[in-house]
């Protein structure tokens, strides 16, 4: 059976044979970003739009292969090595998805964006919070500040509450499939649970040095 890694390097393959099959039929500008009614607010030229996303695939797939290798405290990578790996491939499938709802779109196969990201987003976030109950200390992954760095009790409370609040967050990103206009909404819980786990692990830090 193929490891995570290997998988994710055949996707990050099938993303660059879909950029040369298709770019033939792809127009001169191809739409690249929508607003969140899944309206085409920005476009990029043909050579951008069909290759910046499985360059942008290899660079993420090498940056999460190489900073642990970096990490100071790369030995507390081995006690969730198998969750960190799995993360390196759903990263790949994840640009896989969005690449190819982008090829799609602009082959004139028209749908609403905002309908059709959320739900793989969702998937995403869930994949996250299981990666942070599991997740040790580094500076890398997880909620990293200098009181879940300097304790491994505050980094695993933190990196539990993390987890629920990730799950959370799964369920917001599905608002945009149902309530319109509302990623104002899904953003403003986002950045409220990130302040508020990192004012938690203050107080956590300051509860155990108290």
């Amino acid at each position: 059976m193929l490891n995570p890694k290997t998988l994710a390097i055949i996707f990050i393959l099938l993303n660059f044979a879909l950029a040369i099959y298709f770019y033939p039929q792809l127009p001169d500008q191809l739409a690249s970003h929508w607003n969140s009614n899944g309206e085409v607010d920005s476009y990029m030229s043909r050579d951008m739009g069909t290759f910046l996303l499985p360059v942008m695939a290899v660079a993420i797939y090498l940056l999460m292969l190489y900073l642990p290798r970096l990490d100071p405290l790369k030995k507390n990578y081995k006690q969730f090595q198998s969750e960190y790996d799995s993360f390196i491939l759903v990263m790949s499938i994840f640009f896989t998805y969005i690449y190819t709802l982008t090829i799609v779109f602009n082959l004139g196969f028209y749908f609403n964006m905002s309908q059709a990201v959320p739900p793989v987003m969702s998937l995403l976030f869930l994949f996250i919070a299981n990666l942070m109950k599991k997740s040790k200390r580094n500076w890398f992954v997880g909620i990293r500040n200098p009181w879940t760095l300097s304790s491994e009790k505050v980094w695993n409370k933190t990196h539990k509450l993390g987890s629920l609040i990730f799950k959370l967050f799964a369920v917001v990103f599905l608002f945009p499939m149902f309530i319109p206009n509302s990623m104002t909404i899904v953003i403003t819980i986002l950045l409220a649970g990130v302040t508020g786990l990192f004012i938690y692990s203050y107080m956590e830090y300051k509860k155990e040095n108290a």
